[in-house]
């Protein structure tokens, strides 16, 4: 797939480690342990839940397994993994009405052991409960302090090896990203950036940051940071993939950073247009055409400069009329 898959542009906290997202993590961990049981002891876990008489009970355990892995996956597989325990919350409602009905129809020690299993489950709801509501107020919050969080990729018709290297040289993400005026290399993984906060005319200001590069895998991985004092606190990863059957590279951008101006850059930013969805897909298709083409295309229709202003300026191309036609 030649064009921009956006897989997401959110805007959450810019630092790793939030609280929910530990106990998200710790979460999956328990999801991990109890699918793997459901799937590989199932007659074992209806015992200990009181309903191994059950046929249908001895069915449906792999199922809720399998269900389990699945969160583990969610909240093991995303760096904010937070947002992901209202599907365990969604899972916990569906184990206490099973459980509940167990509770009704059996007696005597099974009962007794649905019920223990029962409140169990209802303490673990609870837990999955505080943390999604946790994570989403975190979310809330960082959105007012003005902290973005944009995740992109794109497929380029060109090996890992030289898609790294010319990622590799910082220098060179001025011709493909926006807003950026200038990088320049100072250090052998040290770096200055200047880039244009978002508005018009004397609305627009310039900010400025150090950076460094914290993970440097050859062809697979680049991880930077902003320095401490920077302008514009920053994190970002670039990812590249073999693309699909083997043909060209998936590039992978995850950034997070704090906007100019908090949450009033972040609403500045988006009345005029230039919200982290817009930019990422609009720099990915930017960077495409450079690595393509070697330079960014425009056709007749569309104007000179990469400004936003410029841009609003865009209209539908139209072939050259006879009398603007040069001879030779």
């Amino acid at each position: 797939m030649n064009s921009v898959r956006e897989i997401g542009a959110l805007e959450r906290s810019a630092g790793p480690g939030r609280g929910a997202d530990r106990l998200a993590r710790r979460l999956g961990l328990a999801s991990l342990g109890l699918g793997v049981a459901q799937l590989v002891a199932p007659y074992r876990v209806a015992q200990l839940a009181g309903v191994d008489r059950s046929v249908r009970a001895i069915m449906i355990i792999p199922a809720l397994g399998l269900r389990e892995i699945g969160h583990a996956a969610a909240l093991l597989g995303v760096r904010r993994p937070g947002r992901w325990a209202w599907t365990r919350v969604a899972g916990d409602a569906m184990d206490l009405a099973l459980l509940g009905r167990a509770v009704a129809h059996t007696c005597g020690l099974r009962r007794v052991r649905a019920a223990a299993v029962t409140a169990a489950v209802a303490g673990i709801t609870v837990a999955d409960l505080y943390t999604a509501i946790r994570a989403y107020r975190e979310g809330e919050r960082t959105v007012r302090d003005g902290a973005v969080h944009a995740v992109g990729a794109i497929t380029i018709n060109k090996s890992p090896a030289e898609v790294y290297r010319f990622w590799r040289d910082l220098e060179n993400w001025p011709r493909f990203m926006y807003h950026l005026e200038s990088v320049r290399v100072t250090g052998d993984r040290r770096s200055h950036w200047s880039a244009k906060a978002p508005g018009f005319g004397r609305m627009r200001r310039t900010v400025e940051w150090d950076a460094e590069i914290v993970e440097d895998t050859p062809e697979r991985i680049i991880t930077w940071r902003s320095l401490p004092d920077a302008d514009v606190t920053n994190w970002g990863q670039v990812r590249f993939l073999p693309g699909p059957s083997g043909r060209g590279t998936e590039v992978r951008v995850e950034l997070d950073y704090t906007a100019p101006g908090r949450a009033a850059g972040v609403a500045i930013a988006r009345l005029f247009g230039e919200e982290p969805r817009q930019q990422l897909r609009d720099d990915l298709r930017r960077f495409k055409q450079v690595m393509e083409t070697g330079d960014v295309v425009r056709s007749e229709g569309s104007p000179d400069g990469l400004s936003m202003r410029q841009q609003m300026k865009q209209r539908p191309a139209r072939p050259v009329r006879a009398d603007e036609l040069v001879s030779v």
